[in-house]
């Protein structure tokens, strides 16, 4: 995602050690966050600093083996719920991915190869066959 986000141009991209405060009030860490150039930069730099106001518009989260799978649905719809655009649950040991989307349903992808942020992330593939 950080040679895509660099290419591209158009966002920032965010790791673990991101986190935000998203409209509902809920301060969230996704493992990656990617959020448009010109969102960011509207907010003052000073409210950047730390968990800034802002919904990323694309999260990933990586459920291991020790992570509540519901929890971790729950967050996501949370995030969906709060303006994400795309998000990302990737079960790393059961290898099904969640990808969330406003209005529409979870999609459930088993042992997906790659994944395509289309359209939100022109470009953008996420090879996961060596993440497994």
């Amino acid at each position: 995602m950080w040679t895509w986000t660099q290419h591209n141009g158009t966002g920032v991209r965010f790791g673990s050690s991101g986190g935000f405060t998203l409209p509902n009030g809920a301060v969230r860490s996704p493992d990656a966050a990617w959020i448009k150039r010109d969102h960011w930069e509207a907010i003052p730099a000073e409210l950047r600093k730390k968990f800034a106001p802002i919904c990323p518009e694309f999260v990933i989260e990586l459920c291991s083996g020790s992570d509540n799978l519901r929890l971790l649905q729950d967050k996501m719809q949370e995030y969906i719920d709060n303006g994400t655009q795309l998000g990302w649950l990737i079960d790393r040991k059961q290898r099904p991915v969640f990808i969330y989307r406003p209005n529409n349903a979870v999609e459930v992808l088993d042992n997906p190869k790659t994944l395509s942020g289309e359209p939100l992330l022109p470009g953008f593939v996420l090879n996961l066959s060596q993440s497994w």
